[in-house]
């Protein structure tokens, strides 16, 4: 188990700047589509928003498309499916008319991903399963000598089913080394704390226990995650357990437990907005 290194040196500043907008406007939108849609898992959603940037802004090779080779996603948390489609959209993969259709009548775009809308390859929704699909897609991948990867988000609160641990095992049994997978470890789950309901730490140390070559890294730091995602692999599947916090982005629903579940009214949609646009302006000047 380590921790990875984040230097930010020359061309790659460059590339974190354009990340770390990228993380801002999907915030915003989900911000907008969660308080049209007076839908809840706010949390969730800004607590991944910074991974799924980061994978769709620029580690994943022709994800969202029909390409034999691209590489697969799947979103093991199904219920932070709103920031999977902000990523879609805001990195082209997804227009902004579909994306506005989230939770509205006759939508692709539900609470959790369906495989019915182009660019999604799994439907998930029930916690602990979508790690086993992952595997027998890298398997398959690895069949077929394709180089497309398998990247596969789960929440530390998923680790608490037994399936998800057959999963590991298998990974490591077959050295599945296109397999990444990733933990939103913001240690908290719709009933209270991670770690009070079913403590799993040290968790980076589980999964090289598993088999895996486990590191750690700033789930909010896109350097950190470019340099977890991107070190050289050692013929294992990679674990990248990624230290969140729920609502991350919108102060007052930062590390509260409530904000798995709970929906906007006008007050807080607009105190969100303005927090949120408030950085966006920064940045832009």
């Amino acid at each position: 188990m380590s921790t990875m290194p984040c230097p930010i040196t020359g061309a790659n500043s460059q590339r974190i700047a354009q990340l770390e907008h990228l993380s801002r406007q999907m915030r915003r939108g989900i911000l907008e589509r969660a308080y049209a849609a007076k839908v809840g898992h706010i949390g969730s959603a800004l607590s991944v928003a910074d991974i799924l940037a980061v994978l769709w802004g620029s580690v994943m090779r022709d994800a969202g498309t029909q390409k034999p080779a691209r590489d697969r996603f799947v979103l093991c948390k199904g219920h932070a499916a709103l920031c999977l489609y902000a990523a879609m959209c805001h990195t082209g993969r997804m227009d902004q008319a579909t994306f506005e259709s989230y939770c509205m009548e006759d939508t692709h775009l539900g609470v959790h991903p369906e495989p019915t809308l182009p660019g999604i390859d799994v439907g998930t929704g029930s916690l602990g399963q979508g790690l086993s699909v992952a595997c027998g897609l890298a398997l398959g991948l690895r069949l077929d000598r394709s180089p497309g990867r398998v990247y596969a988000l789960l929440s530390d609160a998923e680790c608490n089913e037994g399936q998800v641990w057959e999963a590991a095992q298998f990974a490591a049994h077959h050295k599945l080394n296109n397999l990444t997978a990733l933990v939103d470890a913001n240690g908290t789950q719709a009933l209270g704390r991670t770690e009070e309901v079913l403590d799993l730490s040290p968790l980076a140390r589980r999964w090289e226990a598993f088999g895996w070559q486990a590191v750690e890294a700033d789930g909010h730091d896109h350097a950190s995650l470019l340099e977890a995602l991107e070190a050289p692999r050692d013929g294992r599947p990679r674990m990248v357990i990624a230290k969140t916090v729920i609502g991350k982005g919108v102060g007052y629903m930062e590390d509260r437990v409530a904000w798995h579940y709970k929906s906007m009214n006008a007050e807080e949609y607009a105190r969100g907005v303005a927090e949120v646009d408030g950085v966006v302006r920064e940045a832009a000047a």
